[in-house]
């Protein structure tokens, strides 16, 4: 009997050990998931930027005395609803937004697992790490640490000024939320240990902004050493998403600023938040070339390899958009089709047409979806892989995400911009729009083990897995993730050679 309440109270003992992590900053008490998986939400990694640390590089958190519950998301950063598929569990939009959420399935702090840290899309406008749809749970259980990262949006995030820029130990303004993803990776390469994962085997993702803060974070000799490898899923800061040069981005506060009264940063600095956001409702702040998170343009530090050497796995769906992108609400006829491209490109019209043509009426939605998908991110994402495979010496692997939601009319065409998601986490029972098929659950079921395979080994390839061929082997083919993924040669890089040619002449 003495033995059975020693196992009990062995059993008890581990069981909190499993929900408890002891970090630089103090201990953080978790949650136990019914599958297992320990929770830990609305973990601080920065303080709150506000008062007169709005628009600053984030300050290393505070440490807290006691035991801290980490059983709730922490508030989603400054922004409007502009997406309807944003489903947040947060309670709500903060400026005091920095948390991160971490899922581990260790069972103690030894065990030193692979870890995965997810950057949200949303145009550096929306998003937040409590979205159901970036949920960690599901990767966790095939045996890495799935975390998720907050980071400053829009006119909080991003906005760039001459008195920004003056008072910055750095000469430096905007990037702010690229600054925080940037310390959110600092603190996780410091505290993951203590959640049972390695410090030198983290691996960055993200889908749309979020791929495109991957490439600058691959980027940035800030975070070099940070991590070891990359995935991006439609988006990147090349070609004709490149980040604005310092001046510009300045100008374009400055203009800001002008159009609201506001005579100073201090004044800035006093409007309330949700005041402010509604002010910048109608205003665009861009990434910023600042001469320290990005010394200079990514094309210029990707162009001559001087980005983290390290492997990268990345790939766009089949119709990021429609073909309303490029038709507006004309008719799909081989006419309005010409004219459209015409209006678009001007002199260079002929040459769009030749590679993405259409000779009869109906062939011009897939062409006009081609080539609205290509301008708008698929372009962007193909360049950050050439680049990569051409001056970085680990493989890079790419995928063509080409499975369509089921039961809608309007995808038709392929699979449309940030579908992926919910396939790629397993997080198709998050998403109650879609009746999701056995087919459904095959392709996310294949994902997650290529996502989950690159993580552990910076290669997708596995058991039971179809054979990924890395760029720079001797048969650079492109994965096709749908019920039957397979490797097939690239078929479209006319498209792409051509669409760089109008930001690299």
């Amino acid at each position: 009997m003495k033995k059975i309440f020693v196992l009990i109270g062995v059993l008890l003992s581990a069981q909190a050990y499993s929900q408890e992590a002891k970090t630089a900053n103090g201990i953080l008490q978790g949650v136990t998931e019914a599958s297992g998986i320990v929770s830990y939400k609305g973990v601080p990694f920065a303080q709150a930027p506000v008062g007169n640390l709005r628009w600053k590089e984030p300050r290393a958190p505070l440490n807290w005395k006691g035991i801290r519950k980490a059983d709730h998301f922490g508030p989603q950063a400054m922004q409007r609803p502009i997406y309807s598929d944003m489903l947040f569990r947060s309670a709500g939009k903060s400026e005091d937004c920095l948390y991160l959420n971490i899922w581990t399935p260790a069972k103690s702090a030894q065990e030193k697992l692979p870890v995965l840290v997810y950057f949200y899309g949303g145009g550096l406008n929306a998003g937040d790490g409590s979205e159901y749809r970036y949920d960690g749970e599901a990767l966790a259980k095939k045996g890495i640490i799935t975390i998720t990262v907050n980071y400053r949006l829009g006119i909080f995030g991003f906005l760039a000024h001459p008195d920004l820029t003056a008072e910055s130990p750095h000469h430096a303004s905007g990037n702010y939320g690229l600054l925080d993803q940037h310390a959110a990776l600092v603190w996780v390469k410091k505290n993951v240990a203590a959640f049972g994962g390695d410090p030198d085997k983290i691996t960055i993702a993200g889908e749309s902004a979020g791929s495109m803060s991957v490439c600058g974070q691959i980027a940035s000799p800030l975070s070099k050493g940070l991590f070891v490898g990359g995935i991006g899923e439609s988006g990147s800061f090349l070609g004709n998403r490149s980040p604005v040069p310092l001046t510009e981005a300045e100008a374009n506060g400055l203009k800001f600023a002008k159009s609201i009264n506001a005579a100073s940063i201090a004044e800035l600095r006093k409007i309330p938040a949700d005041t402010l956001l509604k002010l910048a409702a109608n205003n665009r702040f861009p990434t910023t070339v600042d001469g320290y998170f990005l010394p200079e343009s990514p094309q210029a530090i990707y162009a001559t390899g001087r980005q983290m050497d390290v492997p990268l796995l990345a790939g766009w769906n089949t119709a990021e958009v429609g073909a309303g992108d490029v038709l507006g609400k004309a008719e799909p006829t081989v006419e309005n089709y010409q004219s459209a491209v015409h209006q678009l490109y001007g002199n260079r019209a002929d040459e769009i047409l030749r590679v993405y043509p259409a000779n009869t009426d109906a062939e011009v939605l897939r062409a006009a979806t081609d080539l609205a998908s290509d301008k708008f991110i698929a372009y962007a994402t193909w360049k950050f892989i050439d680049l990569h495979s051409k001056t970085n010496g680990h493989p890079v692997y790419r995928y063509l995400f080409a499975r369509k939601r089921p039961g809608n009319a309007d995808q038709a065409l392929g699979a449309v911009h940030a579908s992926e998601i919910e396939y790629a986490l397993g997080n198709l029972p998050t998403n109650k729009v879609y009746a999701w098929t056995d087919d459904d659950y095959k392709v996310s079921e294949t994902m997650q083990n290529f996502f989950v395979n690159f993580v552990k080994t910076g290669n997708p390839n596995g058991t039971g897995l179809p054979t990924w061929y890395g760029l720079q082997s001797s048969i650079p083919k492109v994965m096709v993730i749908d019920t039957e993924s397979k490797s097939q040669p690239e078929k479209n890089a006319k498209r792409y050679v051509l669409m760089d040619s109008f930001f690299n002449p």
